[in-house]
């Protein structure tokens, strides 16, 4: 009886730890540059060249090379900004990222194809939040950068519109 007892707090902190977060961002803390390094699956937030937290993060469902075309499920690779945040998402919030530049475009119309558009950071699907950190175990999105809900919420208020962000193989 202890050991089922002990096994089911286990399971609860477990379970807990991933909704809390136990580091929150400074309330009036503000980036100047976000970093993604999709090898390391991480984002940065950065304030004139210092550190002002790490987040574990989710990418597109073929994390390996930059993003080519519509549909090809990679994660864009390069410098963009944060071109507008967008609270009526699909998602639990989203800063918009200005994938796709001319370049991109123009690498896609060689092969007839479009660069597609709408990549973001952004938090888990409305209504569908209950993976919490665990959502990160996989890539899950189209090319997205995802984050968990409360992450979104310190993200979204710490990055203003025009915010460069480097997205990094």
């Amino acid at each position: 009886m202890v050991f089922v007892a002990l096994l089911f707090l286990a399971v609860v902190a477990v379970v807990a730890a991933a909704y809390i977060n136990f580091s929150p961002l400074p309330r009036d803390a503000v980036a100047d540059r976000v970093v993604v390094e999709k090898s390391a699956h991480q984002l940065t937030l950065l304030r004139n060249g210092k550190t002002l937290k790490t987040y574990r993060v989710a990418l597109g469902r073929v994390p390996v090379g930059a993003k080519e075309h519509e549909g090809d499920q990679r994660t864009p690779e390069g410098t963009y900004s944060i071109d507008f945040h967008k609270p009526d998402s699909d998602y639990h919030r989203a800063l918009h990222i200005s994938y796709p530049e001319q370049h991109d475009i123009d690498r896609a119309a060689v092969e007839g194809l479009s660069a597609g558009s709408d990549i973001m950071i952004h938090g888990l699907p409305n209504g569908r939040a209950w993976p919490g950190r665990f959502h990160r175990r996989v890539d899950w999105t189209a090319g997205c950068i995802a984050v968990t809900d409360f992450e979104i919420e310190e993200i979204y208020r710490a990055v203003p519109d025009g915010t460069p962000i480097e997205i990094r193989p």
